[in-house]
């Protein structure tokens, strides 16, 4: 799996997950992973058809209310229920400075 990922992300200018099961969750949230930790500067979205989505974006921002997941990350997950409104806010997405996960003592930064 993980091969294949590297070798989506290698011929990809970006991702778009559409909605399914576990396998697209599992490819979409490596994607954004790596987004997040500044392992490639490609816009990451969800298509929400009809709504699909709304409960998993319910629970990302769940975690951000809580301190599990900052808010700058959070902005970083793109999301519309139209393509060409997500296309174009693909196209202009600008990935954000990341800083640093670990301080020297290797604990996790705040």
């Amino acid at each position: 799996m993980h091969q294949r990922k590297a070798k989506m992300n290698e011929l990809s200018d970006g991702v778009i997950a559409l909605p399914g099961g576990f396998g697209t969750l599992e490819e979409f949230f490596e994607m954004l992973t790596w987004a997040q930790l500044g392992l490639h500067r490609k816009p990451v979205a969800l298509l929400n058809v009809d709504g699909f989505y709304d409960a998993l974006l319910a629970l990302v921002d769940t975690m951000v209310d809580r301190g599990f997941l900052r808010k700058e990350n959070r902005e970083m997950l793109l999301v519309s229920d139209n393509i060409e409104d997500l296309l174009d806010k693909m196209r202009k997405y600008e990935a954000p400075s990341v800083g640093k996960w670990l301080n020297r003592a290797g604990l996790l930064n705040k």
